[in-house]
């Protein structure tokens, strides 16, 4: 009878030292999965973070890919014939204004400096037409903050809109200029096919 139980008593050790492992090793892969739906909840190590505008090209903002020339290169423009508008869209006074004069400094055709219809702009806009894109991306060079944005513009005029995000124009050593070929923003489109385009500021054609 002894024998008996004693395989009776080492089946039931047997089987709790199974249900005891079984158990172990569920609860051991909850906690992990626990943890890791934390770590993407809470974006630990960006983990699960959604790709935001600031971290895509041009700011999320679909770009028209410069328009190459007959020898099939892109490149970027004078200066001077980058006709250009500066708004100021900040609280800060006589902004636009030094920035214009920075910009003709540097050789660009400044048309007009103003204020803008709104004061808490927070990111710098290059707005600009079909007809100016090369014209845009020589201009845009300068920056280190903007979004282009184009608009349903036909002239060459090209307005820039200073938001809260700029603090001064890229040095000139890092500014690439005439006959530089432009490197086109990631994912940009032909801006002949760029359709339902926001409408243009109003302003006096340039051609």
């Amino acid at each position: 009878m002894t024998g008996i139980y004693d395989e009776r008593a080492a089946r039931k050790a047997y089987v709790r030292r199974r249900q005891t492992a079984v158990f172990s090793i569920t609860i051991a892969c909850m906690v992990v999965a626990l943890v890791i739906s934390l770590l993407f909840y809470f974006h630990i190590f960006g983990l699960g973070e959604p790709q935001n505008a600031e971290n895509q090209p041009n700011h999320g903002v679909t770009v028209a890919c410069a328009v190459p020339d007959s020898s099939g290169t892109a490149k970027y423009v004078d200066t001077s014939a980058v006709h250009v508008r500066v708004l100021n869209g900040t609280q800060h006074s006589g902004f636009a204004r030094a920035v214009g004069e920075a910009l003709t400094n540097r050789g660009f055709t400044v048309e007009n400096v103003a204020n803008y219809q709104k004061t808490d702009v927070k990111r710098t806009v290059i707005y600009y037409g079909k007809n100016a894109i090369n014209e845009a991306y020589t201009l845009n060079d300068n920056f280190t903050d903007a979004v282009m944005r184009m608009d349903d513009r036909q002239d060459k005029l090209i307005d820039v809109v200073l938001g809260a995000t700029f603090d001064n124009l890229k040095t000139k050593s890092r500014v690439l200029g005439k006959g530089a070929k432009i490197a086109n923003i990631d994912g940009c489109v032909d801006g002949s096919k760029m359709t339902s385009l926001p409408k243009a500021l109003t302003h006096d054609p340039v051609n």
